[in-house]
């Protein structure tokens, strides 16, 4: 919900706002980008939207929108990802702001980045749309270098990226790889239970690496995060490991 702008007490105040003129100084437009992260078959994902108007009609490109004058940052971020992903209530953290002068070719816009973190089973691209899609990150750098990712289809094609979203979504990995020791992310990547071993590979996939299984285990339950459910998973063909879900706890 928009807040009310405040009411200037000070009549001094009161007339110098009803005669400012907001015209005086050049005015830059803002946008929202979210990068939506997953985590499916060992491969972290994130799901981009076809252009089909210029600038870079053809190319992929974050759900986002330019953000509406009573709106919020985080309004909007949650208005373009349910808009453009058809997702929500998922966890959604502001990123990183992009503001290179020449960064969009129509005019000066400065966007504020997000990233979403979601269990891939609930991302459902249209039926049939080849407009909205999710791809697979190719990080070419190791550990929290940083820099610009690919993004390839599910046949192995390259998908080229508008603007500067290759560096955007970049920014997302390295910042999921800096807090992933650190904050209960990756928790965000599974469903809402899971085994140890489906929690170590997604620490594996995001990290770009192995870990050890035996300390990443000790670590894990030692943390205090993880509850037994009490219960196995079935429909495996092996010994059925036990079922944890995450204890909540503000991020």
């Amino acid at each position: 919900m928009a807040r009310e702008p405040r009411k200037p007490s000070d009549p001094e105040e009161a007339a110098f706002l009803a005669a400012y003129d907001p015209t005086v100084f050049p005015r830059p437009s803002v946008a929202v980008d979210v990068v939506l992260l997953s985590a499916p078959q060992n491969h972290l994902h994130t799901v981009v939207v076809r252009r089909n108007e210029h600038p870079h009609r053809g190319r992929w490109a974050l759900p986002g929108g330019f953000v509406r004058m009573e709106e919020s940052l985080d309004a909007a971020a949650i208005r373009v990802l349910e808009a453009k992903a058809g997702l929500r209530q998922v966890y959604l953290e502001q990123l990183y702001s992009f503001g290179q002068p020449h960064r969009d070719p129509r005019t000066r816009v400065i966007a504020v980045a997000y990233y979403a973190l979601v269990d891939h089973e609930r991302i459902r691209p249209p039926a049939g749309s080849a407009e909205v899609t999710s791809a697979r990150i190719v990080v070419p750098w190791e550990g929290e270098t940083g820099g610009p990712v690919k993004l390839v289809s599910a046949t192995g094609t390259a998908l080229p990226l508008a603007f500067d979203h290759a560096e955007i979504v970049g920014t997302a990995v390295k910042r999921l790889r800096g807090k992933l020791d650190y904050s209960p992310v990756g928790f965000q990547l599974l469903g809402e239970t899971f085994t140890l071993f489906e929690l170590q590979r997604v620490h594996e996939t995001v990290l770009g690496r192995p870990v050890n299984k035996d300390s990443f285990r000790r670590r894990q339950l030692a943390s205090g995060l993880l509850e037994a459910t009490g219960e196995v998973e079935t429909g495996v063909g092996h010994r059925p490991a036990e079922l944890y879900r995450f204890r909540r706890r503000a991020i």
